[in-house]
């Protein structure tokens, strides 16, 4: 699921985008941001029915070879491998899950030459062979299995590392996260019972109500904190600085201002991360900097109202 780092990483790209866009609407970029979040879990449970499309595709390939009319010794000892595994047997079957492909609309059709290819190199895998020799593999073997299949196979075969960019815009940035939920997922997995399935967050309605208040809140007051990060970069011009320390810095303040439960130390810590991943090797120094001098000034006109248990300095 996403944390709160991932949601300020939400928050960026769409302040981001908002800047560079020549027609501002703030109402139609607070709604592409929550669709972003949203996409994240989209593409979660278009992976995880992935697998079960390729099951499928295997039990097709499968019967069809056996129901040749003239079938080769290979077409009759042919066995679709991936269906016993029960991780993927419980994808099919359980309704939560199915329920989110539906509200999703998730649709591998069209998708055949894609499975066709992963299988081809899924076969000559000495994972795969060894797992298909297993008769009837226990949960830990088919655990293993599907870590091997997403980690190693899915989540570094070309083809669908192209499908996936085409279909989800911000996809190199969200892979890890997903990969992370799917890998989860999956260790949670226990016999005869319900899919542990992931949610958006740990407390949507709370978290929704964070990234957008963050959202909102540092446009509103653009211009004030414009003012501020000018008035503590002497001989610099603010439209000078690299657009993206310059949104990092506006989000940091507003949370030293606007976030009472968010303790200022784990703002800038957060957002000093976020510029390493996103912005120049000496955008780490310069934030800490301007930020530390603003923090001191918003401390000293008493703007800064933290409550809470370990949150007074």
């Amino acid at each position: 699921m996403l944390n709160r780092r991932h949601l300020r990483i939400k928050g960026f790209q769409a302040l981001y985008a908002y800047q560079q866009a020549e027609n501002r609407d703030v109402k139609a970029s607070e709604k592409q941001l929550l669709q972003a979040v949203h996409v994240v879990h989209d593409a979660y449970i278009y992976l995880l029915q992935l697998s079960l499309e390729l099951a499928l595709f295997e039990e097709t390939a499968v019967a069809e070879k056996s129901n040749k009319h003239l079938p080769t010794a290979e077409d009759l000892s042919s066995s679709a491998v991936l269906m016993k595994n029960k991780f993927i047997a419980q994808l099919e079957k359980d309704l939560a899950f199915q329920k989110l492909v539906k509200a999703y609309k998730v649709n591998w059709n069209g998708e055949e030459v894609l499975f066709r290819e992963i299988l081809t190199q899924l076969k000559s895998d000495e994972p795969y062979l060894a797992y298909a020799k297993i008769e009837t593999p226990t949960l830990k073997e088919d655990q293993d299995f599907m870590q091997f299949l997403f980690k190693k196979v899915l989540f570094k075969f070309p083809l669908l590392e192209q499908h996936l960019e085409e279909k989800y815009l911000n996809w190199p940035v969200d892979a890890e996260t997903i990969e992370s939920m799917i890998l989860k997922t999956i260790k949670a997995f226990k016999l005869q019972s319900e899919l542990d399935l992931l949610p958006i967050t740990a407390n949507w309605e709370e978290d929704r109500v964070f990234i957008t208040d963050l959202f909102n809140h540092t446009i509103k007051n653009e211009n004030e904190y414009n003012e501020l990060i000018a008035n503590k970069t002497q001989n610099w011009d603010v439209e000078r600085i690299a657009l993206v320390d310059t949104i990092l810095m506006k989000m940091a303040i507003t949370e030293f201002v606007h976030f009472q439960s968010i303790p200022t130390k784990v703002t800038m810590n957060e957002y000093i991360d976020i510029s390493k991943e996103f912005s120049t090797p000496k955008s780490k120094g310069f934030i800490n900097g301007i930020l530390d001098k603003i923090l001191i000034e918003l401390k000293e006109k008493h703007q800064i109202n933290k409550s809470g248990r370990g949150l007074v300095d």
